[in-house]
């Protein structure tokens, strides 16, 4: 995309605090209005649908959008002539960036003026960036536990590897000693790079920006941290499942230089139950129950994650009718509330064993004559 002076916040009528929601809904508005296929010749139409595309394109995309932020134009080849404080007066049209040179010698092709160019504007041409600390990176951990630790919560202790702050030399990565000029940049902290005909210069990479080469220390070989095998007690909450994530603060890697060490994340996992089917806090099971009791209404004994309790089953209970105990599922310590349990009956029909039974069902047939399947029939 060449460069251009156009207002592209103008061009969609957002100002130009406006965020991502609200530049993509002016975007949307402006093109079902100007489309050329709502507009058919209408060459000025078409001309306005292609501004808002372009504007959309730049400011639906971070990086293209930060540039256009600061110079005021978006070109696919960096700023041009006359683009703002830190770009004016430079053209770089006519250069071959392929063949880009150093003190440090030659950058690889393909990403070195890339590189060469973020450092200069990014920077300043004279500006000497020293080693900053870093907070420690975050680790991800997964654990599986089973039904009951995961419906009571339990403690467990996890076996880690990280990075921590190295005991030698204090996190400083330095052995002590005097330190010695970096010979790569003579104590400047800073090469030269040529790009064409332009001169660039650019952070040392040899003592990133310091000018001197420390003495590194011999335990973590000059990073400042080392790998070590950790146990951590990890508290598992009651009423975690399976996707649950849990934090533990700064027991992840350490940071460089005493800046803080990051996090460690568990990821959990809970094993099923053969009998209790659980869903988020509720759980689910099947209960059997005869033909009399539901028939004649019972109180029947339930299994629970509490252990048993009594169930009334009503009078004239279906087979696949549930029932809601309250309270009587997962309690969630995060919310401070309790699932319900929910019960399936299923009515088993009795083994005829002998002909009295018999009897007593024919008997019943002839009582209750009624065909259950009449109601199919009238659907169908």
């Amino acid at each position: 995309m060449p460069a251009t002076s156009q207002d592209y916040y103008a061009a969609l009528g957002v100002s130009r605090t406006a965020n991502s929601d609200e530049i993509r809904k002016a975007y949307r508005r402006l093109a079902r209005k100007h489309h050329p296929d709502l507009n058919p010749g209408d060459k000025a139409a078409e001309e306005r649908f292609k501004r808002v595309q372009e504007a959309y394109d730049v400011l639906s995309d971070p990086k293209k959008k930060q540039m256009f932020d600061q110079y005021g134009f978006y070109s696919e080849h960096g700023p041009q002539p006359g683009a703002g404080p830190e770009g004016a007066g430079m053209g770089f049209g006519g250069f071959d960036f392929s063949d880009i040179t150093s003190q440090a010698g030659k950058e690889e092709a393909g990403g070195g003026f890339r590189d060469l160019f973020s450092q200069f504007f990014h920077r300043g041409a004279n500006s000497e960036p020293k080693a900053t600390p870093e907070r420690g990176s975050d680790l991800e951990y997964g654990l599986t536990i089973d039904f009951w630790q995961a419906i009571r919560g339990t403690q467990v202790s996890l076996n880690i590897s990280r990075q921590e702050s190295c005991a030698a030399c204090g996190g400083s990565g330095s052995a002590g000693g005097k330190s010695g000029i970096c010979p790569q940049c003579s104590g400047s902290g800073n090469v030269t790079q040529m790009a064409g005909a332009m001169r660039f210069n650019l952070t040392c990479p040899k003592c990133n920006g310091s000018g001197r080469l420390i003495n590194a220390c011999l335990s973590c070989q000059g990073e400042g941290r080392v790998s070590s095998a950790e146990s951590v007690e990890v508290r598992i909450p009651a009423g975690v499942q399976t996707g649950t994530r849990l934090r533990v603060g700064s027991k992840g890697n350490a940071g460089t230089l005493g800046a803080p060490a990051g996090d460690l994340y568990i990821t959990v996992r809970a094993e099923a139950h053969a009998f209790f089917h659980r869903e988020g806090d509720d759980i689910e099971i099947q209960v059997p129950v005869t033909v009399t009791e539901a028939g004649l209404g019972a109180k029947i004994e339930v299994p629970t994650i509490d252990g048993r309790t009594l169930l009334k089953v009503p009078q004239g209970t279906h087979s696949g009718q549930k029932f809601r105990m309250r309270e009587r599922g997962v309690f969630n310590s995060r919310k401070n509330t309790r699932g319900d349990q929910i019960v399936e009956v299923v009515v088993q029909p009795p083994k005829v064993r002998d002909e009295r039974t018999k009897e007593i069902l024919r008997e019943l047939a002839q009582l209750n004559p009624e065909d259950p399947r009449e109601q199919i029939w009238s659907q169908v």
